[in-house]
């Protein structure tokens, strides 16, 4: 149902440094930079496998306690998504594993990003 979605983060930098490590073990990049003539000078980045889904947005202000979750094709993506995000400066929020308590074939990990956001990869096949 969601086309895309994005987040705000106040050192775009930083966070584009975080995001391509995290995102590299799922198969997805920056794929695109909106001009800064079309965003005031800010700066605006879509992250994707095939198209722009996940979208940063420079912003002084920031709001921690979001929750986004990725796709993972598999579990050893969860496992690289939170050694990658650990490494690149995340804080863990829950080691890869089983969360039978969603469903039976739950495998997910979550980590805080740069500005506090829980973000998570989640594999929902059986392994």
């Amino acid at each position: 149902m969601i086309d895309h979605t994005g987040i705000s983060v106040k050192d775009f930098e930083v966070s584009k440094a975080f995001y391509d490590k995290v995102f590299a073990p799922l198969g997805a990049k920056l794929l695109y930079m909106v001009p800064e003539q079309f965003t005031g000078g800010v700066k605006v980045g879509g992250y994707g496998r095939e198209k722009p889904d996940f979208w940063l947005h420079e912003n002084a202000e920031t709001g921690p306690g979001r929750h986004y979750a990725f796709k993972a094709r598999t579990h050893a993506e969860v496992d690289a998504f939170h050694a990658a995000a650990i490494a690149a400066g995340g804080k863990d929020n829950g080691a890869p594993g089983p969360r039978p308590h969603y469903h039976p074939n739950y495998y997910g990990a979550f980590v805080f990003d740069p500005d506090g956001n829980n973000v998570e990869a989640v594999c929902h096949a059986p392994e």
